[in-house]
């Protein structure tokens, strides 16, 4: 108990101290000017998981391949961003509050909402597919803010850094991206040879909304990996 106290002590000493560093004048662009290195190299995380979303959506409107290609590309590119932005913040020995939650929120978008929409754009269009695919959204969200609020109670190797990652971390979520990108190259996607394994009709008429694809179910499995609390997941 003692020792959950002093981490969240810690917790709210960091924050605090955070929060001093941000300087907060009435300038119209004075978050620009918080800004750091690092907390560019994360945004333009968000900006590949923005243009994902986006090529998607050309995709659907267009049917043209090369938009659905760059949807599928522009996650991994966001990936690498977010690596490299920890790098720049210990390169720079600089980092705020402000970088942290960037940081989760970036991750939302590439990590969470751009595979869900890809997936939908391959096929996974019922009206359950599109629940699992929320939820899978959702689940993606409340493990990034459970990190934020517990990243300080996780044991710490002796370099200071988390021994492990509690339940999947959420850029894990590009080997379902991996893999619908395998099918869209085998034209195994709507339009062609449709997803693998089909459907299932739980209620209702074929073509109703108790329609879904199996593969749906994988979507589900790993939203409920990613807010588990006993999976943990060795931090390389």
């Amino acid at each position: 108990m003692n020792q959950r106290k002093t981490s969240t002590k810690s917790i709210n000493d960091h924050g605090t101290d955070a929060l001093h560093r941000y300087q907060d004048t009435d300038g119209h662009f004075s978050l620009v000017r918080n800004f750091r290195l690092a907390d560019l190299v994360t945004i333009m995380n968000g900006v590949c998981g923005s243009f994902s979303v986006f090529s998607s959506a050309n995709y659907l409107l267009s049917n043209d391949r090369d938009y659905l290609w760059s949807a599928l590309a522009f996650p991994l590119a966001g990936l690498l961003f977010d690596f490299f932005d920890g790098k720049v913040a210990r390169w720079r020995k600089s980092s705020s509050l402000v970088g942290q939650e960037l940081d989760s929120l970036a991750d939302l978008i590439s990590f969470g909402v751009a595979p869900a929409l890809l997936a939908f754009t391959v096929g996974l269009r019922t009206y359950l597919d599109t629940v699992v695919l929320t939820g899978f959204i959702c689940c993606g969200l409340a493990r990034l803010a459970r990190f934020n609020a517990t990243v300080a109670l996780v044991p710490k190797d002796e370099a200071g850094k988390a021994k492990y990652f509690e339940g999947l971390p959420i850029p894990s979520s590009l080997v379902l991206v991996a893999v619908l990108s395998y099918w869209t190259k085998m034209g195994w996607i709507e339009g062609q040879e449709g997803i693998p394994l089909g459907t299932i009709t739980l209620w209702g008429p074929q073509k109703g909304k108790g329609e879904i694809h199996l593969v749906s179910i994988v979507f589900g499995c790993w939203a409920a990996a990613m807010i588990s609390k006993t999976l943990r997941v060795p931090k390389i």
